[in-house]
């Protein structure tokens, strides 16, 4: 009799046996009698919606009279930097 006539191939989630339904309506384990449709793997997870994230508040960014400053005497030592060169030590 070929596998085609023996119905839907099951391996039952509670003992690990393999058997078909033979076509039955229920598809009961014929080692320990499990029903495979209450099969944990079968089950839909739950449908609640995903969460979404909250929007994270961004605060504008404040300049203060100070930090301009900070700018400024930045942009100067860079300036500085370029144009001194190295020289050699006459100590010697």
């Amino acid at each position: 009799m070929p596998a085609k006539d023996l119905g839907t191939k099951f391996t039952c989630f509670k003992c690990g046996t393999k058997f078909y339904d033979l076509k039955k309506p229920e598809p009961l384990c014929p080692k320990c009698g499990a029903d495979q449709r209450e099969s944990p793997a079968l089950k839909p997870a739950s449908k609640r919606a995903p969460r979404e994230k909250a929007p994270v508040a961004v605060e504008p960014e404040v300049e203060d009279a100070a930090g301009d400053e900070d700018e400024d005497a930045d942009e100067l030592e860079e300036a500085g930097d370029e144009d001194v060169e190295d020289e050699p030590d006459d100590d010697a």
